[in-house]
Order: C-alpha cells, then structure tokens, then sequence
C-alpha cells in the first residue's frame, strides 16, 4: 500500500535527523523543519495529502518557551483528534506525552550511548524486537507521567521508554541512529574525561550490530498506518 509520511524536523540547524528518517521509511516522506517555523498541513484541513507523521528529536527541551513549540504542540493535538497515526521520537516522544496530557521533567542526568531497554508487553510496534534490546540513548529528560489512557510499552532504569495511546506512539530510544549519528552525537556532547570514556565504550561494534533489531519499530509503524488505511471507520 502506497504511504506518506510527514517528517516534522524539531532538530535545530543542521543535523542528520532528516537524512536518518528519511533513510529508515520505506515510505513517500514530506520533511518540515518546524524550528524554523514550517508546520504540515493542518491534519484536519484539505491539504493533507499524508497517511502517518514521524516526530523527531531535538536539542531543546518540550517546557522551553518557543513559538514554534506551542505551534507544534497545538498541532499534535488536532493530529490526536483526527487521529492520524503518529510515531515520536526521544523528543517527539515527550512532546506527544505533554501535549496529549502527560508531565515532563529534567531527569537531572544524561543517559547517553547504546544501552538496554525492556519491553513490556507485545504490541505490534516491537514486532520481531526482543524482550530486552540494544538502542542508542541521548537525553536529559523523561516523560514523568503518561497521558490519561496511554499504555507502557518499554522501560529500563532511566524510566518509561516507550508509550501508545490509540495511533499515537512515543519511544525515547533513537531506532534510526546509525554509529556515524551516535560519534556525532557524543562528539558534541560537553563530557568530563570519564565521562566521554564510559559513553565510547559502549560505540562497540557489537552493541553497534545488536541496535539494528531496534529499527523494526519503523517498519512495524508502516504497518501500523496501513492497518489504519484500511479502517471502515476511518473518518480522516
């Protein structure tokens, strides 16, 4: 089944975060850099021509106090509404939650690098992912409190990693980093020696190989949007 996806880029400047998820769709995408300002089409408005919405990460938080916050915020709710499914990631994944009624606070520390997240459950979104899997991490905040209705789908020690309520799903762990994204990542990270020295130690070409299981979310996804094409009460 033929599919578009809208890209929302919330990524600040130039990142690898259109190259990465354009790379990881086996889909027709539409890109948006919302940081500056470029939203999709209204869902429930008659230029949509899309079938499901992937959110990005960024390297703000989702309570800072920008426009193009509020815009998108306002923006994922009448996607709620409508209900177009909708994938977020790291920070698109917090964005969902807080805007669909969840909490989000700093965690005041920093997990970074490839490491284990649990599953909790089998929905459809972690088809073929193992119980407990490799993903690579980078954030300093966490969902605190899910929306009203939304189910845990992964956790590990940092808290939730993972959330669906209806079609909206939110992961926390970055399934479309590759080893050039995650050195990119860490090498603009401000560490202390030690700190550096623990995180590269995880850029192993084992954990590196183990990631790859985690980009079945993006496939499983697709499928999850084709599911929902095919509703005969689909209203969108």
């Amino acid at each position: 089944m033929n599919q578009t996806i809208v890209i929302v880029d919330a990524s600040v400047g130039e990142t690898p975060a259109e190259r990465n998820l354009t790379r990881s769709l086996d889909a027709q995408t539409q890109v948006y850099k919302v940081s500056d300002g470029r939203l999709p089409p209204l869902p429930t408005g008659p230029d949509r021509r899309y079938d499901g919405v992937v959110i990005s990460g960024s390297q703000t938080s989702v309570y800072e106090d920008h426009d193009w916050i509020h815009e998108l915020t306002s923006w994922v709710r009448e996607a709620h509404r409508a209900d177009v499914p909708t994938l977020g990631i790291c920070w698109g994944h917090q964005l969902l939650a807080q805007a669909l009624g969840g909490r989000v606070v700093d965690m005041g520390a920093h997990e970074l690098g490839y490491r284990t997240v649990h599953r909790r459950g089998d929905d459809p979104l972690f088809a073929g992912v193992p119980a407990s899997f490799t993903a690579f991490q980078t954030h300093s905040d966490r969902v605190a409190e899910l929306p009203s209705g939304a189910v845990e789908l992964a956790r590990n020690d940092y808290g939730g990693q993972a959330f669906r309520l209806g079609a909206r799903y939110g992961v926390q762990f970055h399934p479309e980093y590759d080893r050039e994204t995650a050195e990119w990542v860490i090498g603009n990270k401000d560490l202390s020696d030690e700190r550096l020295e623990a995180v590269r130690a995880t850029l192993t070409d084992e954990l590196v190989e183990a990631a790859d299981v985690a980009t079945n979310v993006f496939q499983n996804f697709l499928g999850l949007v084709a599911d929902h094409q095919r509703r005969p009460d689909r209203t969108d």
